[in-house]
């Protein structure tokens, strides 16, 4: 549906501007940082991959040739989303919904999903294979968003209306579990009491599910061996270096031997066939090694920036009652801190071995592709944001306008009639009419 907004009369011909119709502008710290990461994760997988190449018998830029391609489709469908109506995407929250499912069912049938060292997390599309949950993320967390637009005031009010999306995570995560893929189920479970409590739902009721949710977790991680021996080679890695805290010790050594300014960009050992998946889950102790302390603070830096930036879109999308884009800059956001979060204190030595890669910046087709589509509609969140500020003050400076044109009696009532359009712009609660779109459905 399209929006229009117009200017009170006040004796004047009526004046009319299509929101649609404006120009935006991207968000450049947002845009920056994204491609920041990205340009680095080019070099860094370049530098972590030529020995694995050889070892392989593949040549040694087979992995960066490869990480090329997949960047380039990553961005191809970042552009895309760049340019999709956020009003078009809200459109197909329950469609996103459903292809979760299917998506996630659809690795467990034979000739279509693929086995790796015993985990089914991949559909086979013969030239290449690509990690279900990826594509998952984003699109859970658009129907998500698009759900607490809908049950905004009922989120916070009732038990039934917060337990749903719960009870759509938890049988997500019943189907992760099967893959199995604990660190994903363990991400899609955070970004749901995130987006939940960003929502507005009342706080007290959510310590039920979460004290019946973590000892069930807890019970789950446990349950198989090889994830308790990550927990315990965590806390002593030094116990048993050559086995179950090989992967840990070898990152922990990379570290150490970066110091500040680390030994040179090529100049890694530890990459050297010693560090087990360098250029995927543990990168981030190549850099270290390679650009030392300086380097892993400004990637840290970069996540940051990326990361509070994308929260403070959300809190001014929420502000103008543009809930849906705030949500989805919400999640996003909560996407990218958590899965960083995870992934630098797995290489430092803080965290158990998870199998969650370091955005924009591992080698990794699906992470890498699912990644740059969630940054490209984030960026459209920004763009709507700022045409929707540009409305805003095109509006009330036209108004200011006429307001001094007008009876000095009339300009109080040319005063309000401002201010309505300003909250109209702005848009309202549920209860009242919302400029944000709803394409057909109460707000």
């Amino acid at each position: 549906m399209a929006t229009w907004l117009t200017l009170p009369r006040f004796g004047l011909g009526q004046q009319a501007t299509r929101l649609d119709a404006l120009p935006g502008r991207y968000d450049p710290w947002l845009l920056g940082a994204s491609i920041a990461l990205a340009c680095l994760g080019v070099v860094m997988v370049a530098s972590s991959s030529i020995a694995i190449g050889e070892g392989y018998d593949v040549g040694p830029y087979y992995f960066l040739v490869k990480h090329l391609i997949f960047l380039v489709v990553g961005v191809g469908a970042a552009g895309w989303l760049m340019r999709a109506e956020l009003k078009t995407v809200e459109q197909q929250d329950r469609l996103l919904l459903v292809l979760c499912f299917i998506l996630l069912i659809l690795v467990f049938v034979p000739g279509i999903g693929k086995t790796v060292n015993g985990a089914r997390r991949w559909l086979n599309f013969g030239v290449t294979t690509f990690q279900v949950v990826e594509a998952v993320k984003l699109m859970y967390v658009v129907w998500l968003a698009s759900y607490l637009v809908r049950f905004r005031d009922e989120v916070n009010a009732t038990w039934g209306a917060m337990l749903k999306p719960l009870g759509v995570a938890v049988a997500l995560v019943a189907l992760l579990v099967k893959q199995p893929d604990f660190g994903s189920l363990s991400l899609i479970l955070s970004i749901t009491a995130g987006m939940l409590i960003l929502g507005g739902v009342h706080l007290p009721r959510m310590f039920g599910p979460v004290l019946v949710g973590l000892p069930i977790l807890a019970m789950i991680a446990i349950a198989e061996p090889y994830r308790w021996r990550r927990f315990t080679s965590f806390w002593d890695p030094w116990a048993d270096p050559f086995n179950s805290g090989y992967q840990l010790t070898n990152a922990l050594m990379a570290v150490g031997r970066g110091e500040w300014f680390g030994v040179g960009l090529g100049g890694s050992v530890q990459k050297l066939a010693y560090l087990p998946e360098a250029h995927t889950d543990f990168i981030l102790a190549v850099i270290a090694e390679e650009l030392g302390f300086v380097g892993v603070c400004v990637v840290i830096a970069l996540y940051v920036l990326l990361v509070g930036r994308a929260f403070w879109i959300g809190l001014k999308c929420v502000e103008m009652r543009r809930h849906f884009a705030g949500y989805c800059a919400f999640g996003i956001a909560l996407w990218i801190a958590l899965q960083s979060f995870v992934s630098i204190g797995v290489n430092l030595g803080m965290l158990p071995t998870k199998g969650l890669t370091l955005p924009l910046v591992s080698y990794g087709g699906s992470s890498l592709i699912g990644t740059c589509a969630a940054l490209g509609l984030l960026l459209r969140v920004s763009y709507e944001l700022d045409r929707a500020e540009r409305q805003v003050a095109r509006l009330r400076g036209e108004a200011a306008q006429i307001s001094a044109g007008v009876p000095q009696t009339a300009q109080p009532a040319a005063s309000a009639s401002a201010s309505a359009i300003g909250n109209t712009v702005r848009g309202t609660s549920r209860l009242r009419d919302r400029a944000e779109p709803t394409l057909g459905r109460s707000a």
